[in-house]
C-alpha cells in the first residue's frame, strides 16, 4: 500500500512510461539507414541485412564489456566498425550516431505524460531514472527534473540497487522518501524494492504480475497516479 505521506522525491523512469520506446527507435534506424544511404553506401547496405547488423553489435558488446551499460557507445562503435568492414570512412561513425541520436530523441509522449509531469515537477524534486540513452534536454522535457541519472554515465543499470540509490543522492533525499515510478517489473519495481524505496508499476498494458514482492501501486496510466495524489490531499 502506497504511503503519500513520506514521499519527498520522484523517480521517473523514461522509456515505455512516458512514451513508447521502440517507435522511436524504428525513426533513429530509419534516419540512419537514409544517411548512411548517401554518404556510405556499402556501410548501409550492410546494415540492410538484419544478421550481419546483429553480428556487429554482438561483436562489439563482446569485445568492449565496459561498455556494457553505454548503449550510444555500443551504437557508435558498431557503425565504425561496419564502416571499417566494408571499407569506407570509420571517421564517419561519429555524424552517422549524431543523426541516429538525434532522431532517438524526437519521441511521441503518452497522452497523460506532459500533465502527469507538471503535476508531479510541481509538488515534489523529479529524477529521471533510466537504462536507455534518451536525452531528457532534447526531447524537451528537461524543466521538470531536478537530475538525469542514466545506466550508460552511472556504469551501472538497473534493477541494482546503486543506482536507485544515487537518483536518491541526487536530490539528497533518503530512499524510503523516494516514490519509483516505471513500467518495467523487475527493472524498475523490483530494483526499487530492494533500493528501500515505495514503488509505483505503470501497467498500460495489463500485463500479469509474476513475482513474489509486489509494488506499493499499480496503476494503469500516470493520470491514475497523480489520481491518488490528488485524493490525498483533498481535505477530510
Amino acid at each position: 500500500m502506497l504511503d503519500l505521506t513520506i514521499i519527498k522525491a520522484i523517480s521517473l523512469d523514461l522509456d515505455d512510461t512516458l512514451w513508447p520506446v521502440w517507435p522511436a527507435i524504428e525513426r533513429a534506424e530509419a534516419a540512419l539507414d537514409k544517411w548512411l544511404g548517401r554518404h556510405a553506401p556499402m556501410t548501409a547496405a550492410m546494415f540492410a541485412n538484419p544478421k550481419a547488423r546483429h553480428d556487429i553489435r554482438e561483436h562489439v558488446v563482446r569485445s568492449r564489456p565496459e561498455l556494457k551499460h553505454n548503449l550510444s557507445a555500443i551504437r557508435r562503435e558498431a557503425i565504425r566498425l561496419a564502416l571499417y568492414r566494408s571499407k569506407e570512412n570509420p571517421l564517419l561513425a561519429d555524424d552517422a550516431f549524431e543523426v541516429f541520436f538525434a532522431a532517438r530523441n524526437q519521441v511521441t509522449l503518452y497522452d497523460d505524460a506532459l500533465l502527469a509531469l507538471e503535476f508531479l515537477s510541481a509538488r515534489y524534486p523529479v529524477v529521471a531514472l533510466s537504462n536507455g540513452n534518451a536525452d531528457i534536454q532534447r526531447v524537451g522535457l528537461g524543466k521538470y527534473f531536478r537530475a538525469a541519472i542514466s545506466a550508460q554515465q552511472f556504469g551501472v543499470g538497473k534493477p541494482d540497487p546503486q543506482i536507485f540509490l544515487a537518483a536518491a543522492g541526487a536530490v539528497d533525499v533518503p530512499a524510503h522518501n523516494v516514490l519509483h515510478v516505471g513500467d518495467d517489473a523487475a527493472l524498475d519495481v523490483l530494483g526499487a524494492l530492494n533500493a528501500g524505496m515505495q514503488t509505483a508499476w505503470v501497467n498500460r498494458s495489463d500485463h500479469l504480475w509474476v513475482h513474489d514482492a509486489s509494488p506499493h501501486e499499480t496503476v494503469t496510466s500516470l493520470t491514475e497516479l497523480c489520481d491518488l495524489f490528488r485524493a490525498g490531499e483533498a481535505p477530510a
